[in-house]
């Protein structure tokens, strides 16, 4: 497993993508404790990476059909079935370490570091900040740190 929150936390569930097609590029996150991605759109084709990290955002760059061609945050790309894929928006820290801070600024208060890697769910993305929520806590964390679902 990639990084820990340094005060602790937990993977939240998320809920499986709708078969409904977006246009891409999107950001979606993986929903299932264990996620194939294979080298082509079927499930004839061998798999290349097995991911076991639940709401880790990847970016979705192709759709055909039922099948994703994803972007993981180290930028392999392989197909993945829509019903691994949920649209809750995640981010991971790409940083050394990601200060989760009481409001959108550098001066206010420190509640919790998370380390490279972890993840976590983004949202209120504003003035380069995003709100960052693992397993419960939370602070704003700067979006140049985050990789995945910020605005």
């Amino acid at each position: 497993m990639l990084g820990v929150v340094l005060m602790g936390g937990a993977c939240l569930a998320t809920q499986p993508a709708s078969a409904d097609s977006k246009t891409p590029p999107y950001w979606a996150s993986i929903s299932a404790a264990e996620a194939r991605m294979r080298v082509g759109p079927s499930l004839d084709y061998p798999s290349n990476w097995v991911y076991q990290r639940r709401d880790m955002p990847v970016k979705v760059v192709q759709v055909l059909g039922n099948w994703r061609k994803i972007e993981d945050p180290d930028g392999i790309q392989g197909w993945m079935h829509v019903r691994l894929l949920s649209d809750a928006a995640t981010a991971l820290v790409k940083d050394i370490a990601a200060d989760m801070r009481n409001s959108r600024s550098d001066d206010a208060p420190l509640l919790y570091r998370a380390e490279k890697g972890v993840v976590g769910r983004v949202s209120d993305c504003a003035q380069g900040w995003c709100r960052f929520d693992v397993g419960g806590k939370g602070g704003y964390v700067r979006a140049s740190s985050l990789w995945g679902a910020v605005k």
